[in-house]
């Protein structure tokens, strides 16, 4: 009866287990030779599969088939234990397990069943079926590890995580539908993948693409300079000195503060020579304002400072909202300074400069750079700055083509002496510092004209000495106090000095407070008074840029405006006060003490010696210099080109008269030095006691007025201090300010008893 169990129903000779009984399509994937196949008709078998789902199924199929016959071959166990050992248990057991590997549903059609020899051939088989499985199970591993995209890879990671996610193509045989949607899945994922990469490639090459155009615009830049350069080289005209090829080359030198009359006091014998070698005026105008920083600018760009945009020392700026200030490091940004200055030109044209302590030199402007700049330091010896020039004409010219760029001789050398200029302020321009000061700049032009003819450069390099203005005395008794003269709390911005730019508040309040300060001027002349935009003089050029102050309270030369918390006027002048500094600038440019110097020596220039030329202003010598270099100047308000033309040779009698400085106050002759405010320049602004009646003017400086003569006043005679060594003279410097210093305080301890004396009486 057991046997009868696990036959075939139908009464084949197939078992109860055969997988032809419950899976139509077993055929399909095994042959009926099954029993006999070898490891490559399996694999043949398996690889006539089209589809991953149909391996899924087919393996599924198989697991199925091992876990009934587990099934099995357990109950048929413990039938056996539970039937005592009987017969018909053993007879049941053998039945069991000869239905279990029956593999008639495998076999060839025509072969009779042959119980008793499959019996046989049981062991043998489950054997060959095990070594089959194990064969079979490490093709599906290998399978798995190469597979690395789509539904495969999902398969292998889910086999790797020990499970099968449900509902996923890998654990259903029957859901070929998302077995095939998972196919395309990965077709369309591997697709992707490759269109990333293609646009990752063509992203790069587009990179690679424009840095390669980069660089070929840079090369071709570069050739363009150097063509430029090398044309610039190749159309000048050279000059040799015996030793070496020199292109045109000129030295400018400003010495700030240098009034055009302190030629004409006996203390600069080389200045006086150079006069007599070259051509020249007997003077040069400044530009309004006359001070340092505008007109310095003026010098370098040939622009009036309301074109180029320095229109002070220190001004307001209303679209920046930012305050100029000349000495803050702020100064020093380009967009301050407008129009190219010569250095610019010059280093875009292929001309090499050096620049030393130029006023704006610092700012990079126009992001191109000097080839040597030497940046402003005001304590420098005047010797060091012989030494520098000199050092920089010693450098291999362009001619020399091994020479490496950096190392070229620069043929444009601007540099800048604040000597004269700052003694002027601390002691006046009458003052015995300032005659020492005057001859020792004397003594550093020497001693580079020395340095040229030591060099056989004194025909081969241009010379230009210039000032940017002059010098005015001040006093105690031509002081304004500001608050005299308009309420100062209606005041947002006070600009220049000693000129003072005034931007109320209240644009509305303009002109009641022009009204109000007009009405003063009437009856005060050490004053003018102008709007910006109505009445401010045509020859001063001051109007037409938005960083001039709409309101203009311009004074009188040696005339100054003073805030009362600096220096209160009446107290200064009830005290004896000095006021400093001691001598001023910025005020008309046309007036005698405003003016500056112009001398030319050179190849550029081929006048007759001591050649005089018109007198003329600082805007002409940006053209005048581009055209000694033989540079095209960008547009500008000079007009005049070289050559210049000469009307005559100076002489005494084209020479005029010295202009006269205000009289000094005999007032202040004795105040103690320890009395003395001193107040900056830039600082100084303006304060008064409104009670008090503004002073009458003592002394103006006009070119009507009579004056006394300069040669009147007793003066040491400088050239008794040329033979002293620096260190004697610093020595010699001291024991006279001592000696003032002694002097002062007994004169102020006679005044001081005098008045104790008269209080006594009374």
């Amino acid at each position: 009866m057991p046997s009868k169990i696990f036959r075939n129903p139908a009464g084949g000779d197939a078992s109860l287990l055969s997988p032809s009984n419950y899976d139509d399509d077993a055929p399909s994937v095994h042959s009926s030779r099954s029993e006999d196949d070898s490891d490559s008709e399996d694999d043949e078998a398996l690889n006539r599969a089209r589809t991953s789902a149909d391996i899924r199924r087919y393996d599924q199929s198989v697991l199925l088939d091992e876990e009934e016959r587990d099934k099995l071959l357990e109950d048929n166990r413990r039938s056996a234990q539970g039937g005592n050992g009987t017969a018909g248990g053993l007879e049941g057991l053998r039945s069991g397990i000869k239905g279990l590997w029956s593999k008639s549903h495998q076999r060839l059609p025509g072969i009779e069943d042959n119980d008793s020899a499959h019996q046989e051939d049981v062991v043998d088989t489950g054997e060959k079926r095990r070594q089959r499985r194990i064969r079979r199970q490490r093709r599906k591993e290998k399978l798995m590890e190469d597979a690395s995209h789509g539904e495969d890879g999902e398969l292998m990671y889910e086999m790797e995580q020990g499970r099968i996610k449900e509902g996923s193509a890998t654990g259903s045989s029957s859901d070929t539908d998302e077995s095939d949607d998972l196919d395309r899945r990965g077709l369309l994922n591997i697709h992707d993948e490759n269109m990333q990469r293609r646009k990752r490639r063509w992203a790069w090459c587009a990179i690679y693409l424009l840095i390669v155009l980069g660089f070929m615009a840079l090369l071709l830049v570069a050739w363009k300079l150097s063509q430029k350069a090398r044309l610039t080289k190749e159309n000048q005209k050279f000059l040799s000195n015996g030793t070496a090829l020199f292109a045109p080359t000129t030295i400018l030198i400003s010495l700030d503060g240098f009034r055009a009359d302190f030629l004409n006091r006996g203390l600069t014998p080389r200045l006086n020579t150079f006069v007599q070698e070259g051509v020249s005026p007997v003077y040069m105008m400044p530009s309004f304002p006359s001070v340092t920083f505008p007109n310095h600018y003026t010098l370098v760009t040939g622009l009036y400072p309301e074109s180029h945009g320095v229109v002070g020392n220190t001004f307001w700026d209303v679209e920046l909202q930012e305050e100029f200030y000349y000495t803050h490091p702020s100064a020093m940004h380009k967009k301050w300074w407008g129009g190219e200055p010569l250095w610019v030109t010059a280093e875009n044209q292929g001309i090499r400069t050096a620049i030393h302590m130029w006023p704006g030199s610092e700012a990079h402007i126009m992001d191109v750079e000097p080839a040597y700049l030497d940046k402003y330091n005001g304590k420098e010896p005047l010797s060091n700055k012989v030494s520098r020039v000199l050092e920089l004409l010693d450098k291999p010219g362009q001619e020399d083509d091994k020479v490496a760029v950096e190392d070229m001789r620069p043929q444009l050398i601007a540099a800048y002496v604040p000597n004269v200029d700052a003694d002027g302020h601390l002691y006046g321009p009458n003052s015995t510092e300032i005659r020492v000061t005057i001859s020792d700049v004397d003594t550093m032009l020497d001693n580079l004209f020395k340095g040229l003819e030591t060099r056989n450069l004194t025909n081969i390099v241009n010379v230009v000495v210039v000032s940017d203005h002059g010098m005015a005395t001040t006093d105690t008794t031509r002081l304004i106090q500001l608050e005299d003269l308009i309420d100062t709390s209606l005041i947002e911005h006070t600009d220049g000095w000693p000129l003072f730019g005034l931007r109320p508040k209240d644009p509305t309040d303009l002109q009641a407070l022009y009204d109000g300060l007009a009405a003063k001027a009437a009856t005060n002349p050490n004053i003018d008074v102008y709007l910006r935009d109505v009445n401010m003089p045509e020859r001063y050029h001051f109007s037409t840029n938005e960083r001039i102050a709409p309101l203009w309270i311009v004074p009188k030369t040696g005339w100054a405006i003073v805030h009362k918390d600096e220096l209160d006027v009446v107290d200064a002048k009830a005290k004896g006060i000095a006021y400093h500094p001691r001598g001023l600038h910025g005020y008309d440019h046309e007036h005698p003490l405003m003016r500056a110097i112009f001398i030319a020596r050179g190849p550029a220039f081929p006048h007759e010696p001591n050649s005089r030329v018109e007198p003329f202003q600082n805007i002409e010598v940006y053209n005048i210099i581009c055209d000694s270099l033989a540079l095209t100047p960008k547009p500008n308000n000079g007009t005049l080109r070289l050559p210049l033309k000469p009307v005559g040779l100076h002489s005494d009698e084209t020479s005029p008269p010295e202009p006269a400085d205000p009289e000094p106050t005999p007032s202040l002759s004795d105040a103690a030095p320890d009395a003395i405010l001193s107040i900056s320049p830039i600082e100084a602004s303006s304060a008064a006691d409104p009670n008090v009646v503004p002073p009458h003017m003592v002394g103006v400086d006009t070119p009507d007025n009579p004056a006394e003569d300069d040669t009147n006043v007793d003066r040491p005679v400088v050239e008794d201090e040329s033979g002293m060594t620096e260190e004697e003279k610093n020595w010699w410097e001291w024991f006279k300010g001592e000696l003032d210093d002694l002097k002062g305080w007994i004169g102020g301890f006679v005044q001081s008893g005098g008045k104790n004396e008269t209080q006594a009486g009374k």
